[in-house]
């Protein structure tokens, strides 16, 4: 009498564990990379939506606005045009945006403004050790706190 057995052994399921271990930690680094680029890539257009509002705000009234998520309570209707923040909420963003007069310069002249990633008021588990502060002034100057050269495209 011949017995058939239906199933896997300890062996095969080990096995089949391993490989699935080995190739996920191979696979996650990769994946966490590309959304902190996607994040990152988010912040880059949200500068560049905030920017061409302060461009426009500057045209009608002469001057740039200063804004950030502290002073977003207090806001007046002319700050609340700015996001201080990207998605759906403040606890789910990776950046938090302001912006301020560029060093020593009065902000009728000149408007820097910021992403900053992982803050109190924002996500602030998410990290972008590549790039940092990702920065955007109305002359068109485009930076970032980190040490990698590539932040912008």
């Amino acid at each position: 009498m011949t017995r058939h057995r239906n199933g896997f052994t300890l062996i095969e399921l080990l096995a089949v564990l391993a490989i699935v271990g080995i190739l996920t930690s191979v696979a996650y680094p990769s994946y966490a990379h590309q959304i902190v680029k996607a994040r990152r890539v988010e912040a880059q257009l949200a500068l560049l939506d905030v920017m061409q509002r302060q461009e426009q705000y500057r045209a009608q009234h002469h001057t740039y606005i200063a804004f950030s998520i502290a002073t977003s309570a207090a806001s007046t209707p002319d700050t609340r045009q700015f996001r201080t923040w990207l998605g759906n909420s403040a606890a789910a963003s990776a950046y938090e945006l302001d912006g301020d007069a560029c060093p020593g310069q009065p902000i009728a002249a000149c408007i820097l403004l910021r992403a900053r990633p992982g803050t109190a008021s924002v996500n602030a588990a998410f990290s972008d050790r590549e790039c940092g502060t990702l920065t955007l002034d109305s002359t068109g100057a485009q930076g970032a706190s980190g040490a990698s050269s590539r932040c912008w495209p």
